[in-house]
């Protein structure tokens, strides 16, 4: 009986300790599994449509290469950058515009303005300096409005699809590649996949697309141009690096914008001193060179001229002919 009870007991007892070693194992398992295989390494989520934590390269690490990310900040002159005072500069606020009655409309018609900045008279938009407003590239102050939330940005020459700043931080983030690295021993192995995100360049904007209104007030017998929205056009490219053509990153209504431009200053070739202009009295004043793209005049469409005139000539023939009946227009008023 007592022999009985002694193999019982050891029998029990061997249960014991083989249950407690497989609930050891099963713990370390999943130890294991959570911890990472290499703690010095960052996994990217590559896919943003895949849950997180996917990797969609069987398992192999993929690690984040962030040196190529430039450091944007500006920082602030801590003395007087110039020999005069120029703190009267920032006090700057745009004119209010004339108001015009609807009754008093004898004629409007909206036109669409396309302004290379390569030319050699929109050389002031592609000035490539910092100041303590941060840098003087145009399409610069233009993003670090829309950034800030002075401006809204909008998908629409027509305002009506609002952008945050968050839509315009991702399409100006750049694109994200990866990589892989073979391994130095095994080269048909590959060790990881280097995951870079390529950089926004400002250059790249090379064109503005400016909507505008030209109304005939009879009231005062003059035409007036009101700027309505501004628009950055982003150069697209063809995988073997060839240009196929712009397309619109976003409008901003342009008198949101007047506060902002009132208190930049305009880059002078000539004379420094006699900077006086700002952004604001430039595109009132209409000292840019542009072509037209589009109008109400006789297109009853709503089309692009480059949609039903495909030579790039008479496109641009196309859009002297409308500037020339909108002059036209008004000089028939007047009788002599």
């Amino acid at each position: 009986m007592k022999r009985n009870l002694l193999k019982l007991g050891m029998l029990l007892l061997c249960t014991a300790v083989i249950a407690g070693g497989v609930e050891a194992q099963r713990t370390s398992k999943k130890r294991g599994a959570a911890a990472p295989a290499d703690p010095n390494q960052q996994t990217q989520q590559v896919n943003n449509n895949q849950p997180s934590g996917y990797n969609p390269y069987s398992g192999i690490p993929i690690r984040v290469d962030s040196s190529g990310v430039e450091d944007t900040a500006i920082h602030k002159s801590l003395r007087n950058d110039n020999a005069f005072d120029k703190g009267s500069l920032t006090a700057r606020s745009p004119l209010p515009y004339e108001y015009l009655r609807w009754d008093d409309a004898l004629f409007a018609e909206k036109v669409w303005r396309e302004l290379d900045l390569r030319e050699k008279m929109n050389q002031t938009f592609r000035y490539e300096a910092n100041d303590d407003n941060g840098s003087q590239l145009f399409i610069n102050m233009l993003l670090k409005s829309v950034m800030k939330g002075e401006v809204t940005a909008f998908e629409d020459d027509r305002f009506s699809i609002p952008k945050t700043p968050a839509d315009i931080q991702q399409m100006t983030s750049g694109r994200v590649d990866t990589v892989p690295v073979y391994d130095p021993v095994d080269v048909n192995k590959i060790k990881e996949y280097v995951a870079t995100r390529a950089t926004f360049d400002a250059k790249s904007v090379v064109k503005l697309r400016i909507k505008e209104e030209w109304v005939f007030d009879r009231e005062a017998s003059r035409l007036f141009c009101r700027i309505l929205g501004i628009a950055p056009l982003k150069t697209e490219y063809l995988p073997n690096g060839q240009e196929r053509g712009s397309s619109v990153m976003f409008w901003v209504y342009y008198p949101d914008l007047r506060p902002m431009l009132a208190k930049a200053e305009v880059y002078n070739p000539k004379n420094m001193g006699q900077s006086r202009l700002t952004w604001e009295e430039l595109f009132e004043s209409r000292m840019f060179s542009s072509y037209i793209v589009k109008s109400t005049v006789d297109n009853s469409a709503n089309k692009n001229i480059r949609v039903y005139i495909k030579d790039p000539i008479l496109a641009l023939l196309e859009g002297e002919n409308i500037k020339e009946k909108i002059f036209n227009y008004e000089q028939d008023l007047w009788s002599y």
